[in-house]
């Protein structure tokens, strides 16, 4: 009995000490957590902190994909396809070098969480928590120094007063002078402090807005989606053949539609359904509520929140974007000319895709009506989703060059004629220039030198497969890489010079067929062009006279 109780007061002792020792480790790992992350908010630059983002959710969803058995029984992809797809459905860019259906129900789950986590809005929301996370500080710091200010002789008027009173001051007149300059002092530290609050209120506000345009419009979407298939046969038979479930399909596409990416659980992509015309009408807003239009629609939100609730706020925001900082909230001329703008280029696009291919191959078999809705699809999703109906190898080079440019232009390009807001009149002045900008490419340089080494790596099927492997195709690729845009023209048997017996078509990307090597820089691409907003203003030391 005495060494069963012994043995009971040691095993007493021992979890005590267990349950100390994982307590500690608990703390000391929340401690760790929470210094790198003040670290991160404080000293880490945008830049690094967004490419460490990148990179770290690419690699997770990497290892996330790698378990889960792909719904194909005979075929399973390659690690190196599966990050590549990881990192396209990370950077919304929507390249493939799998075929979409091989992946699993589960894997598709997994695909949507990274498309939802790198897209532009949710980043952006993040970014938006930081920057209050500041802003908490700053404003904690300056009531700690208007606390102390007693200290630094900032005495308040009353306290003035009471020493003229009890006599310990002798000139009167000095007196009252000082009185007023500490006075005058107190009320700009007070009206510094209360601006601060109004920022850091209207930077929640702001927060709010985000968090609620995000979470409004996926509902409406899935929505919309899961009520248009229950009520049309036709979509939902393309599901039942490919076994794709309803409910994954309608997540799965709202997600990437409203992200950019332009991913779709179906081989062919949205081709499918090219017949459908309400689904393509469904997802045309959400193709340009979660990219280009995002900034004029956000500043309408706030302004028509800001006439209900939050008034000063909202007014605060609509006034000061400069000062909040906040990219996508854009000035009021700028958000207007954006709207134009974009409008302007879908009105370009339709009208030549129209007179290039209304009697051609891509759009055959529709009617008039499914060819108009089909083409307002595919030019609103050239800007930077990807979407297609129609096949981009049986595309007019013509049209293929014009999608090129609207690839490579950035989500924001605006027509500016004037400069009367004072973010964009103010934006070159007085910004002091370190050294190792002047080393910085331009956009267009940066693109040259990968068009030039993916010409290196794939330079034998260049010479072997000139038909697929020419220079337009290998440029929108590129292109399409850089805008996370997804468009291709795909690879094809039937264009091959020298006919490959064991060669088999496939529905993925052109890339799929492109080296490690050359996939590698694709890869690298995806990452510059989803980063690509911190270089806009690179080259500026090159002066071409």
């Amino acid at each position: 009995m005495m060494d069963f109780a012994c043995f009971r007061n040691k095993l007493k002792y021992l979890c005590s000490c267990s349950r100390l020792k994982v307590s500690c480790f608990c703390r000391s790992t929340w401690l760790l957590l929470l210094c790198l992350y003040r670290y991160a908010v404080l000293r880490v630059n945008p830049f690094s902190l967004q490419v460490f983002y990148f990179v770290s959710v690419s690699s997770v969803g990497f290892w996330v994909l790698k378990p889960f058995k792909p719904r194909t029984k005979d075929f399973k992809p390659r690690d190196f396809d599966l990050f590549f797809t990881s990192v396209s459905a990370t950077t919304v860019s929507s390249m493939s070098t799998v075929e979409m259906e091989v992946f699993s129900d589960a894997q598709l789950v997994v695909l949507t969480a990274l498309m939802f986590v790198g897209s532009e809005v949710f980043t952006s929301m993040v970014g938006l928590h930081l920057v209050r996370s500041n802003l908490w500080r700053s404003r904690k710091n300056q009531c700690k120094v208007n606390s102390s200010g007693s200290d630094l002789g900032l005495s308040s008027p009353t306290d003035s007063l009471n020493e003229v009173e009890l006599g310990t001051i002798v000139a009167a007149r000095a007196d009252s002078e000082r009185s007023r300059s500490h006075f005058d002092i107190f009320q700009g530290a007070i009206m510094t402090l209360d601006r601060e609050n109004l920022k850091q209120d209207s930077v929640k506000l702001l927060g709010t807005v985000v968090l609620g345009y995000l979470v409004v419009i996926h509902i409406v979407g899935v929505v919309s989606v899961l009520v248009y298939i229950a009520a049309i046969s036709s979509a939902k038979d393309v599901l039942k053949k490919k076994g794709l479930k309803t409910f994954t399909f309608s997540v799965f596409t709202t997600v990437s539609t409203f992200a950019s990416c332009g991913f779709v659980p179906t081989n062919e992509n949205m081709t499918v359904f090219s017949k459908n015309s309400g689904l393509l009408l469904i997802l045309i807003p959400q193709v340009l509520l979660g990219n280009t239009l995002f900034p004029s629609c956000l500043r309408f939100s706030i302004w028509y929140l800001g006439k209900f609730v939050k008034k000063g706020e909202a007014r605060y925001l609509l006034r000061n974007t400069e000062e909040i900082g906040y990219l996508h909230l854009l000035p009021g001329l700028h958000s207007s000319l954006l709207v134009v703008t974009v409008l302007g280029f879908i009105l370009v696009q339709f009208i030549l895709f129209c007179s290039m291919e209304w009697n051609s191959a891509a759009l055959g078999g529709l009617n008039s009506y499914q060819k108009v809705i089909g083409t307002l699809f595919q030019t609103v999703n050239a800007r930077h989703t990807g979407e297609t109906i129609v096949d981009l190898s049986t595309v007019a080079p013509a049209m293929l060059v014009v999608f090129v440019v609207m690839m490579y232009l950035p989500p924001y390009t605006s027509f500016l004629p004037t400069k009367g807001d004072r973010e964009w009149a103010l934006k070159s002045e007085g910004r002091k220039k370190r050294s190792g900008e002047n080393f910085i490419f331009s956009q267009l340089s940066y693109l040259a030198i990968f068009i030039v080494l993916i010409f290196i790596t794939e330079r034998t099927k260049m010479k072997e497969d000139p038909l697929n492997f020419n220079v337009l195709n290998i440029i929108v690729e590129v292109i399409s890489a850089y805008g996370n845009v997804g468009f291709t023209t795909g690879y094809s048997c039937s264009r091959q010079l020298k006919p490959d017996g064991s060669c088999e078509d496939k529905w993925f990307g052109f890339a799929g067929k492109w080296s490690d090597e050359g996939k590698l820089i694709l890869i690298v691409v995806m990452f510059f062009g989803r980063l690509k907003k911190f270089n806009m203003e690179g080259g500026k030391a090159w002066k071409l006279l």
